[in-house]
């Protein structure tokens, strides 16, 4: 079995610095603020004193002033747009309707994905996301609100939307799982056509992660019934690693927050929610219903062990979602400091970016073995608990 005092040690560590670094964060991000906030009513008071001045001083054609310096603000205000960091975090974990490459606004450049809705009113309609450029148009009545949902353009239309659309989460998904398939169908082909010999070049690198689950993970936990969950719990650790790896690379086909999506981990739970509950022997059932213990003591001890017959699950669900998430907003967190300290001064931006570039790829190291500790703890867990289900009783 792995060595947990290293991983204990490598998660303790982990949440010391993220703590540290977020207390960073918030205190640059407030200073920033107020920084802000002064400058911005400095400007608002002196051009209100000049536009006094100048109607004082002219008094006539004062509409043709202040048309002038309302246009003037208006383009003033444009340029001077702050960089709004939780936004911009909160954008790149979240699922989309289109697959953003680079730039922001009507420059963005995004691969549009089908857009699958359907409506009791309009029935199915199916459409390309490039409609709705980026937020700023609306399409056949719908719209994307803020939160990047499809809503009604008219506000006051309360018609449930349906939407099953191939979002961003849902394509890299789909590739995950054509990675898997290639992988897997080559290493059977390769073995079916040199049998006895040992597998060569990638697949060679992959054998030692199957034997590993196998041997390390699912025999221990399992027994001798092992083969029986095995395609399960490789599925899993392979649907959760290849997901996780390719969540860390920041163009096509990563960059992805797939299992940072707690709707995506709690399906993984309820699979396992499901396969514990139903291969579940009248030993394990036993177990939680009449208890060796007195029975003055069951509206106790039942109520506890039906609590934790549903909190496995759910434990998993957050633990996976939240250590993915955490990552990621990490990562973006300390790739923004270049833009928040830019926006204090672009001398100070460019001195902090080294910095910020070399904790955003130490970070990203560290999130590669993250990538494995957490499908590696999903998978388990996950076999642990299936484990304690088929479990024979010993006399």
């Amino acid at each position: 079995m792995p060595d947990f005092s290293t991983i204990c040690t490598t998660s303790s560590f982990r949440k010391s610095f993220v703590t540290a670094v977020f207390s960073a964060f918030f205190a640059v991000s407030a200073w920033a603020s107020h920084d802000s906030a002064t400058t911005e009513h400095t400007a608002t008071a002196t051009a209100s004193s000049h536009d006094v001045a100048i109607t004082n001083h002219e008094g006539g054609d004062v509409h043709g002033e202040a048309a002038h310096a309302e246009a003037h603000g208006a383009e003033a205000s444009h340029k001077e747009e702050k960089f709004a960091p939780g936004k911009m975090i909160m954008e790149h974990i979240a699922d989309a309707h289109d697959w953003h490459l680079w730039g922001e606004g009507h420059g963005a450049v995004s691969i549009p994905l089908p857009v699958i809705l359907y409506t009791e009113s309009k029935g199915i309609t199916v459409f390309s996301s490039a409609r709705f450029e980026h937020g700023h148009a609306s399409y056949e009545g719908f719209r994307l609100n803020e939160e990047g949902k499809v809503v009604w353009e008219d506000e006051s239309n309360t018609e449930a939307i349906y939407d099953i659309s191939l979002t961003k989460n849902v394509v890299a998904m789909l590739i995950a799982v054509l990675t898997i398939l290639i992988i897997a169908l080559g290493m059977a082909k390769s073995y079916t056509k040199n049998k006895g010999k040992a597998p060569k070049g990638f697949h060679n690198l992959v054998e030692p992660l199957i034997l590993f689950i196998r041997d390390d993970v699912a025999k221990p936990s399992i027994g001798h019934k092992t083969d029986k969950f095995m395609p399960l719990l490789l599925t899993i650790f392979s649907f959760i690693f290849v997901n996780n790896v390719f969540g860390l690379i920041p163009i096509f086909p990563g960059g992805a927050n797939v299992t940072g999506n707690i709707a995506i981990t709690m399906v993984l739970a309820l699979v396992i929610f499901l396969t514990v509950n139903l291969n579940g022997n009248k030993y394990y059932w036993k177990h939680i219903f009449l208890p060796d213990v007195p029975v003055w003591m069951y509206v106790i001890i039942i109520p506890i062990e039906v609590l934790g017959v549903i909190l496995k699950p759910f434990v998993l669900m957050l633990r996976l979602f939240a250590n993915i998430t955490a990552g990621h907003i990490i990562i973006l967190g300390f790739f923004s400091l270049i833009f928040i300290f830019g926006a204090m001064n672009q001398g100070l931006g460019y001195a902090v970016s080294p910095l910020s570039v070399a904790f955003t790829v130490f970070m990203g190291l560290l999130e590669m073995l993250v990538a494995f500790l957490q499908a590696f703890v999903f998978t388990l867990l996950s076999a642990i608990y299936i484990g304690m289900a088929v479990e024979e009783h010993h006399h």
